[in-house]
């Protein structure tokens, strides 16, 4: 065996079904006693009953959470929990509120306590991104990797099919990258594969029946290792262009990372045919990247940019700015060969 770094990340896991009941023993355990409860708009209802189940421990609710983390919106919500002397972030929902409690964090070192209610499994990265002038800033920081993450099967059969879809294949797509990883480690090949496994197996069941809470459970423990496997790595060209095409267009996160998924494992089949092997293996596949595309297609999700709002004429300024300072990449990120993927990406074509 080839020698190797793994970098274990702290923090602690309550799983399982009605495991929301736990919350005010574990915010006592953080020794919190003022817990600023946020959430998007939509989920607002959900929020106020997190806020009923701390009682006294709660300062209130902050539901104003939306996607890419604009700064207006991680301002608001510094100055808020400063307000109402806040001393933890209770995030409830998916990437957008567990991101908003990170960008409090990552000025404030309030710890977090995440609550997810997709599979989008930022909850176990410390890595943050804010948008700021049309362009999207991440960086990894420790302050913002929470605390303690909630893991309630139940919390998710809720979860619209097509949200499921979009949510797990983002799970997916920090596993697959996590394979040909800089920093890749057989540790994180390990979880990368299971989940992906498990993702695969729970999301179509999920689409049979969206009641399915065992099927709900094996989406999430999925959800938990593939962002257990980001946190631990670097990330490539996949994130790269996701980063580019949600800051800059503005285009639903999930669901780019849907599109995209399929067509950067084949810009990087060839550079690492192990981490695609294994890939293919989780996905009960012959090719990875055709895999990724007929899970996608399978579940009812968007395959195609120009589904979510991509124009057709930015392909040139995407593949410039995803170009310009590129991620470490095991193939080389060449500008010509990624305006043919982003091109590939948003017609739709399945990956050859």
């Amino acid at each position: 065996m080839r020698s190797f770094v793994y970098n274990q990340l702290p923090g602690r896991v309550v799983f399982g079904a009605g495991a929301l009941a736990e919350l005010p023993r574990e915010i006592e355990r953080l020794g919190a006693k003022r817990a600023l409860v946020l959430a998007t708009p939509e989920q607002a209802a959900q929020a106020g009953d997190v806020a009923k189940r701390l009682g006294e421990r709660s300062a209130g609710v902050f539901a104003r959470a939306v996607m890419h983390v604009p700064i207006e919106v991680a301002r608001a919500a510094r100055e808020e929990a400063a307000r109402l002397g806040a001393d933890c972030a209770v995030a409830i929902g998916g990437g957008s509120t567990t991101g908003l409690g990170k960008a409090i964090a990552l000025e404030s070192a309030l710890p977090i306590l995440a609550i997810p209610t997709t599979y989008a499994g930022s909850e176990m990265t410390p890595i943050w991104g804010i948008t700021e002038g049309g362009m999207k800033k991440t960086g990894r920081d420790a302050r913002v990797l929470p605390r303690t993450v909630i893991y309630d099967p139940t919390l998710t059969v809720g979860l619209p099919v097509g949200l499921s879809a979009t949510s797990g294949m983002n799970a997916i797509a920090h596993a697959v990258e996590g394979l040909y990883a800089q920093d890749a480690n057989p540790i994180n090949s390990m979880m990368a594969e299971e989940g992906i496994r498990a993702l695969a197996d729970g999301l179509p069941r999920v689409r049979a029946n969206p009641g399915d809470l065992d099927a709900r459970s094996d989406c999430l423990y999925g959800a938990w290792l593939c962002g257990a496997v980001l946190g631990a790595v670097g990330m490539a060209l996949h994130h790269k262009l996701c980063h580019t095409l949600g800051g800059t267009w503005n285009l639903p996160h999930a669901e780019t990372h849907t599109v995209v998924l399929p067509h950067a494992a084949a810009y990087n089949a060839t550079a690492v045919p192990d981490a695609m092997a294994r890939a293919a293996r989780a996905l009960h596949a012959v090719s990875a990247p055709q895999g990724l595309y007929d899970l996608a297609q399978s579940l009812g999700a968007p395959v195609a940019l120009r589904s979510i709002g991509m124009p057709e004429g930015e392909l040139d300024r995407a593949a410039e700015l995803a170009t310009t300072s590129p991620y470490w990449n095991p193939r080389p990120v060449e500008r010509a060969a990624v305006r043919r993927l982003l091109d590939d990406a948003w017609a739709g074509r399945r990956p050859a």
